[in-house]
C-alpha cells in the first residue's frame, strides 16, 4: 500500500517503552545542545518515548519518500553573489505532501484491521529517526541523520502510530564504518563526536531555528548560506547509490533556486511571503531570513550589494539593522562605515544594534 502511494520506503517496527533514543535525548538536553529551541525540553518525556506519547500504540509504520536532488547541492557555494538554500526547502513543503498520503494509508489500515492509527510528519514530540533505524530504513549515521544504502542521506520521514500489533522488520546495521566526511566537512565543527551533534553550532540551527543575532564566530563559517546546510548530507558516500527524487513536487522552484542576493535583500514582509509561499522557508519569517541573506553579502565581498546593505540599516527590525550594520564593515572602507555611524548611532535605542556599531568601530 505504501509504496503505491509514493512511498520510496517503508518499515515496521514494534513499540517498548523506554529505549537509548531517551537516554541520547537526554543527556543532550542537560548539555543544553538543544540553544534555544525550548519546545524539545518541553515534552522531552513524550519525545524520548514514544509510548508516553499514545500508551494503546503497539507499532509504528515509517515511511520515506526521497528528495535527493539532481546535481551537487555544494557547487553553489562557490557562486558568493547567490545565497545557498538547502535542498529540503528549495520545493513545496513536504508536509503538505507526506501527510495526506500517510493519512490515505492509515485509513487503509484501520480498514484492513480495525485497529487505531495516528500520523505523524514532524508535528507531534516524536522522535522520527531512531524509530525509522528500528523500522530498517537506514541507520542514524555519524551526523546523526537517517543514511539509506538505497537513497543516502536525502530522506523525508513520516511516522504512523497503530494500536495493531504489526510484524516488525528488522533493524538496519551501522554502516558508516571509519568513514568521517560528514564530520570533518562541517564548516562550525557542529559534532563534537561521532554521534553527536550541538545544534548551537549547526547551520541549520542558527539560520533556521535560532531567534537572535547570529554570533559572529559562526559568520564567515556560514558563507552564502541562508536557510539550512546541506554539507554533511552531501559528502555521504552512501549518496552514490541515491537517484534523484521522482516526486517532482520536490524540485527547486525559480524563487528558491540558490537565488541571487541582490534579489533577496530587497523583501519586505509582504514580498517575502508571496516569494517563499508553500516551501518551508516561509516559516522561518522575513527578519530572520533577511539576516541570514545580510551573512551572506557580507561574505560575498560583492560591492554592488553594498547600497542595499545601507538600506537595511533603516528596517524596522533590530535584527536585521545590527546583521546590516556587520554585512557593511565588510563590504565598504573604515571611513565609510564612520560616516554611516555618525548618521545611525545616535538615535539608535535597540542594544543589540548598539553593540553591533560598537564591535566594528570602537
Amino acid at each position: 500500500m505504501a509504496v503505491e502511494l509514493g512511498f520510496d520506503a517503508v518499515g515496521i517496527a514494534r513499540l517498548t517503552a523506554g529505549g537509548a533514543q531517551g537516554e541520547r535525548l537526554r543527556a543532550f538536553l542537560a548539555a543544553g545542545r538543544h540553544g534555544d529551541m525550548d519546545w524539545m525540553e518541553t515534552r522531552a518525556q513524550q519525545r524520548g518515548d514514544p509510548l508516553a506519547l499514545w500508551p494503546q500504540a503497539k507499532s509504528v509504520v515509517m515511511v520515506a519518500m526521497s528528495y535527493a536532488p539532481p546535481t551537487d547541492p555544494l557547487e553553489v557555494l562557490q557562486m558568493r553573489e547567490r545565497g545557498a538554500i538547502s535542498v529540503y526547502a528549495q520545493g513545496k513543503d513536504y508536509h503538505e505532501i507526506l501527510k495526506p498520503k500517510l493519512k490515505q494509508l492509515a485509513r487503509d489500515l484501520v480498514s484492513a484491521t480495525g485497529a487505531d492509527a495516528k500520523v505523524f510528519v514532524d508535528t507531534a514530540p516524536l522522535m522520527e529517526k531512531p524509530l525509522a533505524a528500528l523500522a530498517g530504513l537506514g541507520w542514524q549515521g555519524k551526523h546523526t541523520n537517517l543514511v539509506s544504502r538505497t537513497h543516502g542521506s536525502w530522506l523525508f520521514l513520516g511516522a504512523l502510530l497503530t494500536t495493531a500489533e504489526l510484524v516488525p522488520d528488522e533493524a538496519e546495521a551501522d554502516h558508516c564504518g571509519s568513514c568521517r566526511r560528514c564530520l570533518d566537512v562541517c564548516p562550525t565543527a557542529a559534532f563534537p563526536a561521532p554521534y553527536q551533534l550541538d545544534a548551537r553550532r549547526c547551520i541549520a540551527y542558527l539560520t533556521i531555528e535560532h531567534k537572535g543575532q547570529i554570533a559572529r564566530e559562526f559568520r564567515a563559517a556560514i558563507g552564502n548560506r541562508i536557510y539550512g546546510c546541506d554539507d554533511c548530507l552531501a559528502v555521504c558516500p552512501w549518496n552514490k547509490f541515491a537517484e534523484a527524487s521522482r516526486e517532482m513536487r520536490f524540485s527547486a522552484r525559480a524563487e528558491t533556486d540558490n537565488p541571487p542576493l541582490g534579489e533577496l535583500l530587497g523583501l519586505d514582509d509582504m514580498t517575502f511571503r508571496a516569494r517563499f509561499a508553500g516551501t518551508p522557508v516561509k516559516r522561518t519569517g522575513r527578519d530572520r531570513f533577511i539576516r541570514n541573506v545580510l551573512v551572506a553579502a557580507g561574505n560575498s565581498g560583492d560591492p554592488r550589494l553594498i547600497e542595499s546593505v545601507r538600506r537595511l540599516l533603516d528596517d524596522a527590525s533590530p535584527l536585521v539593522r545590527g546583521m546590516a550594520v556587520w554585512a557593511l564593515a565588510r563590504l565598504t572602507t573604515e571611513s565609510e562605515l564612520r560616516a554611516e555611524f555618525k548618521r545611525y548611532f545616535e538615535d539608535e535605542r535597540d542594544e543589540s544594534v548598539r553593540s553591533e556599531w560598537m564591535m566594528e568601530l570602537m
